[in-house]
């Protein structure tokens, strides 16, 4: 995967305070200047480029993966293991590295540099996407070191994920308590030029996912998110870097420079469509007429070059596939130098408010946040015909989980694919069906490709599953990186492929 400094030209083109090199290689560069000459408006756009390089990239092929909106194209290897849902210690160290110790070590730095100089916004940015980044690490592996991070230690002690995100929400109110809306933050890419306001929305919108996200396996969480959403103070747009992005080699959007940019040394095309999301945003009736093509599929997707959608199968890379299943049958996410990496969407802020009125009984709010969800879904596509999306898939009070989990899973493909993975963990929608990947090819015979058989709104169980999961099972996290656990005396033992972080239990 490419490393984070490959982007480094961005950070030149647009900040002037200092080379990228100089931050961004702070924690390994000998040649660097010492970390006690670095300031926040030097660390934290170091740090948020480390997120995006990782998050937009390694997290979404992942996430996309392990969520089934993609699949492996023709005779490439390089992600065949995620799409058999599979992850092993060493292919996530890379990803480990750069969240935890490149990116949290500076943020952690930030935060002791701003409180020294009672610099409360910037405060507020070092914490605000400190939590987002444990958030992460807590959704991947389940246990990663917090309380004793970063404290001198070379075995620090792996925390339960219910502590950490205790932890960084607390972190989070302690921040919010301290800031001001027009308090200035130090030099970003998040929001630039903006004072705090717009950092304490996403803090607040931060919070709302993880409380969400612990809302069945924490008890004070129901009363916090009710508070939350009574204030109603959250991003009126989306969350993203976007805007910091060059049609340049090393300045492109992580994920459109490792998997798209063939002129910048891009060399192979691994991720197509799968058949799971295709079939379920364009509906056919069994002569083959189509019956609903969600609007937002063209904004998601691009067509293959017979300008039709398809999908490929989970397990397989067609290897041994005939002359009708070739490279360029299949279709692969729409992408570009400048596509922005999300943090977090109006349309998942909206599917969490749904869902809380949902929980609580409260109908007509649920339903409204429910269409507001779409709406914003469609918005971010920047497509109409949110009507339509809505009359597919009406809001369901009766079984108001089904219903969220399908439409934030499709809303998330074109946008945060690593996030959805994590919302079909915690919601179990779309549930698997009773079709399984080798019922749609045998891979051996292209006659066999037969991806009809996939209900509209379901997951299958992959060709070849990783037998550590097992059929009709996802993969719940990974095993602890081998960057962390290799040299960490405190390493738990894995609890298994299959076994859910503290969220999903």
């Amino acid at each position: 995967m490419k490393k984070i400094a490959i982007i480094s030209t961005v950070v030149l083109g647009l900040l002037t305070t200092a080379s990228c090199d100089s931050y961004l290689d702070i924690n390994n560069d000998p040649n660097s200047p010492a970390e006690s000459n670095m300031t926040p408006d030097i660390l934290l756009p170091g740090a948020e480029m480390n997120l995006a390089g990782t998050y937009g990239d390694f997290m979404r092929i992942t996430g996309g993966y392990y969520a089934q909106h993609y699949s492996q194209t023709f005779g490439t290897s390089n992600y065949l293991d995620y799409s058999q849902f599979s992850m092993s210690a060493t292919r996530s160290s890379g990803a480990y590295t750069q969240l935890n110790v490149r990116a949290l070590k500076n943020l952690t730095t930030t935060r002791t540099l701003a409180e020294k100089d009672e610099e409360w916004g910037t405060y507020l940015a070092a914490t605000t996407l400190r939590a987002f980044i444990y958030q992460t690490l807590v959704d991947c592996y389940g246990e990663v070191p917090y309380s004793e991070a970063f404290s001198g230690s070379t075995s620090p002690k792996y925390d339960d994920g219910a502590d950490i995100y205790a932890g960084v929400l607390k972190e989070l109110d302690d921040a919010l308590d301290k800031v001001s809306a027009g308090d200035r933050v130090a030099t970003n890419f998040l929001f630039p030029g903006k004072t705090a306001g717009e950092w304490i929305k996403f803090a607040n919108a931060i919070k709302l996912k993880m409380l969400m996200r612990e809302y069945d396996v924490n008890k004070d969480a129901a009363s916090a998110v009710k508070k939350l959403v009574e204030e109603g103070d959250f991003p009126t747009e989306d969350v993203a870097y976007a805007g910091c992005w060059k049609n340049e080699s090393g300045a492109m959007s992580p994920f459109y420079a490792e998997e798209f940019a063939t002129n910048w040394g891009s060399t192979q095309i691994n991720v197509i469509a799968n058949v799971a999301i295709i079939n379920t945003m364009l509906q056919k009736d069994e002569n083959g007429d189509v019956v609903y093509e969600d609007p937002r599929l063209e904004a998601f997707f691009e067509t293959n070059g017979s300008g039709e959608y398809t999908g490929g199968i989970s397990g397989t890379n067609f290897a041994t596939a005939g002359d009708a299943l070739k490279s360029t049958y299949w279709c692969r996410p729409v992408a570009s130098f400048d596509m922005p990496v999300y943090l977090i969407t109006v349309a998942e802020t909206e599917f969490f408010i749904a869902e809380y009125y949902a929980r609580t009984g409260n109908n007509g709010e649920a339903k409204n946040h429910y269409e507001a969800a779409i709406e914003a879904s469609c918005a971010t596509a920047k497509v109409d015909g949110a009507d339509d999306v809505i009359a597919q898939f009406p809001y369901d009070n009766s079984n108001w989980k089904k219903c969220i989990g399908i439409s934030k899973w499709v809303a998330l493909s074109g946008v945060n694919t690593f996030e959805a993975w994590c919302e079909v963990r915690r919601l179990d929608y779309p549930a698997f069906g009773s079709v399984k990947g080798d019922d749609m090819y045998n891979q051996r015979d292209d006659s066999s490709y037969k991806p009809e058989k996939c209900q509209p709104g379901t997951l299958y169980t992959p060709i070849k599953v990783d037998d550590k999961v097992g059929p009709n099972k996802l993969l719940e996290r990974w095993p602890y990186a081998e960057s962390s656990s290799s040299r960490n005396n405190k390493t738990p033992e894995f609890p298994g492929y299959t076994t859910p972080v503290f969220w999903g239990k």
